[in-house]
């Protein structure tokens, strides 16, 4: 009886926990791998009734003084910030040993936090994202992704745990050593959603292009349109976003924001796969998936033996393991931390990051025969802002509805479009950003020595990309652009009349007429429409089809 009494003082029904009991016959719990979920605020809590007793700020009056200061404008007048922080995630750590300056966070592909890349890594050793001496920035361009989300709907993490609480539910499995935290493991993951960290995330980038670029805001005439798409988390980031931009109690008054139908049959250059079916096709936009299988079966064979012995009574597979990493990953940006993180040695985990990178390469990215096509749209769109040329017909994924003055204006200082990992990915073999690209076509068989396309640096949670526009000398004449992925700066040598230059400069007259050349370089209804395969093996690196190999196959 006191004990029962006991239960019900904590909040624990008796009947509950008695059903929860692990049984004899093996260690675990019968509820292990199941789903777990909680709601904010409790349906309890909806009552509205007690609103007048709150009154906002607005309402209560006497705000103390409120005198503004002038916008910052860091980008031009302070050394350059770098982005390490991952707080309030708790720092995962591998099994067994790590070298020296390995970070496990940053080995999770497309599902790792953004950080600041160096020039560097591109081949600029000398740039970075501060003004080069002399210059000013007169525009700036903001495409970036999403924050850290809960994994897609079906995602392997989740299938992992339903195999596993069938099996703690039926025949029963006893998990031990570093495997141990599955006996009482359950499934706390949603779908699709932003994760408070992703919140924060984007909260951030909004802070740090408001320090980095807020001087540009005494341009405007009008309130700036950012845009999105219509997906929950799309439309979440780009809020906070604003709000870190802006601020939390003006930011829904400071500016406009376009959000754009993702859904098929609407154009939308921010989600255009819709309207590519060759991307969708199994055998040309997925390609990737299969050279990554081939891969994972590789780097984790070695991986199961080790693993398999510390639980018995459960069909470990390859496909389990990789799922596992998968959960290590979402769990750390979901709950802040993982047990599944420290089963995987240091050699596994980048096993893990270059999976994502044959992935990205071979889907989204240079590899693809699609990718180009994908990200012509909003090129287009970035080109028509840049010139001030307003779009007057159909073009790629561009929703002519939408590029009227209002919802497309061609006059900002600041743009800012919200996106997904994929089409940066595609973006970048638009714009032929070849230093990406420069390593060649990924081998699935080995991780080779000095990749240049790693997508933890291309395509990361909260991945961003700027375009800075700048005069040099400073005037109120552009003279010059360059472009900043995750704070790298890119050569644009890629691009017809853009000279090698250790600030990644390129004359603006030239990489106009260079970016122009290149989308008429693509073929959108070849790449997106025609009846082909890829070739074997696969040797694109610029995103479109091979033109030798087009005759006989439409």
């Amino acid at each position: 009886m006191l004990s029962g009494l006991l239960l019900l003082l904590l909040g624990v029904a008796p009947s509950v926990l008695t059903s929860a009991v692990p049984r004899a016959a093996h260690s675990a719990s019968d509820w292990a791998g199941s789903t777990t979920s909680a709601v904010w605020p409790p349906p309890e809590a909806t009552n509205t009734g007690l609103s007048s007793y709150f009154p906002d700020a607005s309402q209560v009056g006497y705000p103390g003084p409120t005198p503004t200061g002038d916008e910052a404008e860091a980008i031009q007048t302070a050394p350059p910030s770098d982005m390490e922080s991952i707080y309030p995630l708790t720092d995962p750590k591998a099994s067994g040993s790590e070298s020296s300056g390995f970070d496990v966070i940053r080995y999770w592909g497309n599902l790792s936090p953004w950080y600041s890349v160096p020039s560097s890594t591109h081949g600029l050793p000398d740039a970075s994202p501060e003004d080069p001496d002399g210059c000013s920035i007169n525009q700036v361009h903001l495409l970036h992704r999403h924050g850290a989300r809960y994994p897609t709907s079906g995602a392997g993490p989740a299938s992992f745990a339903a195999k596993l609480h069938n099996t703690s539910t039926t025949t029963g499995f006893s998990a031990s050593g570093p495997l141990k935290f599955l006996n009482t493991w359950t499934y706390k993951l949603g779908a699709e959603l932003l994760t408070p960290f992703g919140r924060e995330e984007l909260f951030d980038l909004g802070v740090g292009f408001r320090v980095k670029y807020g001087d540009l805001l005494k341009g405007f005439t009008e309130l700036p349109v950012f845009r999105t798409t219509s997906e929950e988390r799309m439309v979440e980031s780009a809020l906070n976003f604003a709000a870190g931009f802006f601020g939390v109690q003006t930011y829904q008054t400071d500016y406009h924001q376009l959000i754009i139908i993702e859904e098929d049959g609407y154009n939308n250059t921010l989600a255009p796969w819709n309207a590519c079916p060759n991307n969708n096709a199994e055998n040309i936009g997925y390609y990737g998936d299969s050279l990554q299988e081939q891969w994972i079966e590789q780097y984790l064979t070695p991986t199961l033996k080790r693993v398999a012995p510390l639980i018995q009574g459960f069909n470990l597979t390859i496909t389990d393991l990789y799922h596992m990493q998968q959960a290590c990953a979402y769990e750390t940006v979901a709950l802040g931390f993982s047990d599944f993180c420290s089963v995987f040695t240091q050699e596994e985990w980048e096993g893990f990051n270059y999976a994502n990178d044959l992935s990205f390469w071979y889907s989204t990215g240079p590899g693809n025969p699609t990718s180009a096509a994908i990200g012509l749209g909003w090129v287009g769109e970035m080109m028509a802002r840049l010139t001030q040329t307003p779009i007057d017909g159909p073009f790629a994924e561009v929703n002519t509805t939408l590029t009227n003055n209002v919802t497309f204006p061609l006059n900002q200082p600041i743009y800012v479009d919200a996106t997904h990992d994929t089409i940066i990915s595609a973006i970048v073999a638009t714009m032929n950003f070849t230093s990406l690209a420069a390593g060649g076509p990924l081998p699935v068989d080995h991780i080779p020595a000095n990749r240049s396309w790693i997508t933890t640096q291309v395509s990361p949670f909260a991945s961003n990309l700027v375009g800075q526009v700048l005069s040099c000398p400073a005037s109120n004449v552009s003279t010059h652009i360059r472009w900043i992925l995750n704070d790298a700066v890119m050569p644009l040598t890629g691009l017809k009349g853009c000279q090698e230059d250790p600030n990644g400069l390129c004359e603006l007259s030239a990489f106009i007429a260079g970016m122009q050349e290149r989308m008429a370089e693509i073929d959108y209804d070849f790449d997106c429409f025609a009846n082909y395969t890829v070739p074997t093996p696969d040797t694109i690196i610029d995103g479109r089809y091979p033109p030798a190999l087009r005759n006989g196959t439409a």
